[in-house]
């Protein structure tokens, strides 16, 4: 009996099926330890060493590694930089909202009602044209069309709708968001065609022959089949636009003030420390923002 209760377990680690598990947990360890190791080096330890250098010491023109909290009390205590974060969160929902308003009925018309997918690729092309010319050429483009002498305003002054030019437009917290709605559009335009693209038109037509409106239809089918496409679009933009700087800095004027405005400013300033503290800021809203979509749709079991 004492020799048949020990030779189980030794049958049991050498079987077929655990030896073949064993192995298949060892290729599975190989295969990630590439990506893993990657984020690693190249996302958690720079992640850990800009929180480090929040806590050092930052003097008027040097830095030293010893460890105080008198950078992020002067970071939360300063209405400049609190100012900032309010006003990155405030142009992050106008800019989301108006690339889902602009975005998604483009989204509609290419992805449900184009059925040629040679049309459909044409279409979606012609929304990342932009993107082949500089990114600063696209910023600095909108100068003279919202300047007060632009197209713009010259336009509505032949056409007798303004008296005087319009001085809105340029240098405004307004061009920034004219500025990043349309260069983050696309990113939102591509998730939800590409969603809506995958809706089986039977069940549209099943709708149809039902008695459906269309209304009905889009609210019953294609906006539930669609929301994952939109959920990828705003994480999209939020984290573009949340890190931008530079459409800021160039329409505004340096008049509107992002986390990511204060960020090259202080590095700028060999301030180190206060940079690092905006870094560590605007990673924690990026990732809360972030992990609020993803809990609005599980996009492993959408996709």
């Amino acid at each position: 009996m004492a020799t048949m209760t020990t030779d189980a377990p030794a049958n049991k680690q050498t079987s077929p099926a655990v030896a073949r598990e064993a192995r298949d947990r060892r290729r599975a360890l190989l295969l990630l330890s590439p990506g893993v190791l990657w984020m690693v080096l190249f996302m958690l330890l720079p992640l850990c060493m800009v929180i480090y250098v929040s806590f050092w010491t930052q003097t008027t023109f040097a830095i030293e590694p010893t460890l105080t909290t008198d950078s992020w009390e002067q970071f939360m205590s300063s209405s400049t930089y609190l100012a900032a974060i309010w006003t990155t969160l405030k142009a992050w929902i106008i800019v989301l909202v108006a690339t889902i308003v602009i975005g998604y009925p483009v989204a509609l018309f290419i992805g449900l009602f184009v059925k040629n997918q040679t049309l459909q690729t044409a279409l979606l092309v012609a929304c990342v044209i932009p993107f082949w010319t500089s990114f600063l050429i696209r910023v600095i483009a909108w100068r003279p069309m919202l300047g007060t002498e632009g197209a713009i305003n010259i336009i509505l002054t032949k056409l007798g709708l303004i008296d005087q030019p319009l001085t809105f437009l340029l240098f405004s917290e307004f061009s920034v968001y004219v500025g990043m709605t349309q260069i983050y559009c696309v990113f939102m335009v591509g998730p939800i065609t590409f969603m809506i693209a995958r809706i089986d038109e039977s069940v549209i037509e099943a709708a149809r022959d039902l008695g459906a409106s269309f209304g009905t239809i889009f609210w019953r089918i294609v906006l539930p089949l669609s929301l994952p496409g939109v959920i990828v679009g705003t994480i999209f933009v939020s984290v573009m636009v949340l890190g931008e700087f530079a459409t800021a800095a160039s329409l505004s004027g340096r008049k509107v003030n992002l986390l990511g405005n204060i960020i090259v400013s202080q590095v700028g300033s060999l301030k180190w420390a206060f940079a690092a503290v905006a870094g560590v800021v605007l990673t924690v809203i990026i990732t809360a923002v972030i992990t609020l979509a993803l809990r609005v749709v599980d996009l492993r079991k959408e996709m």
